[in-house]
């Protein structure tokens, strides 16, 4: 039967090809149950299950059932560099994911994210040489994966840098023209590559300049963006490998690989454009806008900040009724979740409503401070998103800042001429009594005095959040 059907046009019509294809159609239904599964704390263990089910799925029925124009599979000797690839590339993985630190988990999307990046160029790299330049389709797909995967891998890198400490911003006013002369500069040369009616040989050149120039596309233009715009950057750049990796699906005909990456460019992009409005800003303004780092002093961040005693801070707690923990990077850094949890357990067992008010945009990466508490076992209906959770302020009794900055920084509603005028936050401020717990008196990520810091109802504790927590939890024991 497969020797009657065999293939036609380069698409195999045998039995083992229509089995190949519905084994990618059940792939992709298990990577849109693993999304829609991720969308929820209580889910997301098993969705990341269905969506990895659903990738080896489709990576072993490609090993065993695909086969060229020809008619010819992988031959034996390739499925095995290929299964050995997988295993180191995945033992890695496994010992990366194990030892990374929570604090650190938004540097390791950030190099995961470059990973995919990086792969799609390559693809794009190594089948250019064969590629039909009568074509267009076919070799405008192979530029575009060429392009986007190498913006997604160097700006992903220097992602990681920024977040790492390793890299610093560059504000050059001159910064915004010159990324938008490589970015017209990296379509010329790709209209000029798909339009020139030379033969890949002779492009060789073009193709890697091309190559080297979205490279460095992709390092200056997320160089000058400040830290506070890099949960909207990480999720930018996520996209792009998603949308990298459907251009190499596109190069294959590869259906598993084009439906993947559309889902991962389509997830990204959503995620992307709901956190800027967020934080009230256009994209556009995210990429150019180099926000933090502004200097600039926050209208009413006068006066004194006035500090107050741990047993002060402990009957304070221990005798209120309703208390929200608006926790920030700080509480990541210090390593502090599992410290906070146990203070809110204590504060439960004297009768306090406990509940924690989560950010959009708090942390370094979309969901980092979910990801940090569920670490923590605090249970998921603690979480409360910041919509649902200011309405509530009012009748706070303490909210308590741990490590949080310019989300509950009054400027942001209070003075139109903020850098960060217009984002919606936390409105810590409405709260009876205000407890800030941060490392010294600097100012957050977008470079601004917070005037929450200076109200009369705030009283700060100064120190790592980790230590101070510890403190606490020792005063309400002893009362």
């Amino acid at each position: 039967m497969d020797k009657i059907l065999g293939t036609l046009n380069g698409v195999d019509y045998t039995i083992g090809g229509t089995l190949l294809e519905l084994s990618y159609l059940l792939a992709a239904i298990l990577f849109v149950i693993g999304l829609k599964l991720l969308s929820h704390p209580e889910t997301a263990r098993r969705g990341n299950f269905y969506a990895g089910g659903g990738m080896v799925l489709a990576m072993l029925t490609t090993l065993l059932l695909h086969k060229n124009a020809n008619g010819v599979g992988i031959q034996p000797a390739n499925v095995w560099i290929i299964l050995a690839a997988i295993g180191v590339g995945s033992a890695i993985g496994w010992i990366i994911a194990r030892k990374i630190k929570m604090t650190a988990m938004p540097q390791l999307v950030s190099f995961y994210n470059a990973t995919g990046g990086a792969a799609s160029a390559l693809v794009a790299l190594l089948e250019f040489p064969n590629a039909d330049m009568s074509n267009w389709g076919s070799v405008l797909v192979t530029l575009l994966g060429l392009i986007i995967g190498s913006v997604a891998f160097s700006g992903s890198m220097i992602a990681y840098g920024k977040l790492d400490g390793k890299v610093k911003d560059i504000r050059a006013g001159y910064m915004s023209f010159v990324n938008l002369a490589l970015l017209v500069g990296t379509f010329g040369l790709a209209i000029f590559i798909l339009l020139s009616g030379q033969t890949p040989a002779e492009l060789n050149w073009a193709i890697y300049l091309l190559l080297f120039v979205s490279l460095l596309y992709g390092v200056l233009f997320v160089m000058p963006i400040g830290g506070a715009d890099m949960p909207v950057v990480i999720s930018l750049l996520n996209s792009f490998t998603g949308i990298a990796a459907a251009m190499a699906g596109f190069i294959y005909n590869n259906q598993a690989m084009i439906l993947g990456g559309i889902l991962v460019g389509a997830a990204g992009s959503i995620l992307t454009l709901l956190m800027c409005k967020a934080m009230n800003r256009s994209l556009l303004n995210v990429i150019i806008g180099a926000f933090g780092g502004g200097g600039t002093a926050a209208a009413g961040a006068e006066g004194t900040m006035k500090e107050m005693t741990m047993s002060d801070a402990s009957v304070l707690l221990a005798y209120s009724q309703n208390i929200v923990i608006i926790p920030g990077y700080g509480l990541a850094v210090a390593q502090a979740q599992h410290i906070c949890h146990e203070l809110d357990l204590l504060l439960a067992d004297k009768g306090v409503n406990v509940r924690y008010a989560i950010h959009p945009v708090a942390g370094r990466m979309p969901g980092h401070m979910n990801v940090l508490l569920a670490e923590a076992d605090v249970p998921y209906d603690k979480l409360v998103e910041m919509a649902d959770i200011n309405p509530d302020m009012p009748n706070t009794d303490v909210a308590i800042v741990i490590g949080a900055n310019d989300v509950v920084n009054p400027a942001a509603i209070n003075d139109p001429g903020s850098p960060i005028a217009g984002m919606p936050i936390i409105k810590a401020h409405e709260a009876k009594n205000i407890i800030v717990m941060k490392r010294g008196r600097g100012k957050g990520y977008a470079g601004i005095e917070n005037s929450l810091f200076f109200d009369d109802k705030t009283r700060l504790l100064f120190g790592n959040a980790k230590d101070t927590l510890q403190t606490l939890v020792s005063e309400i024991k002893g009362l």
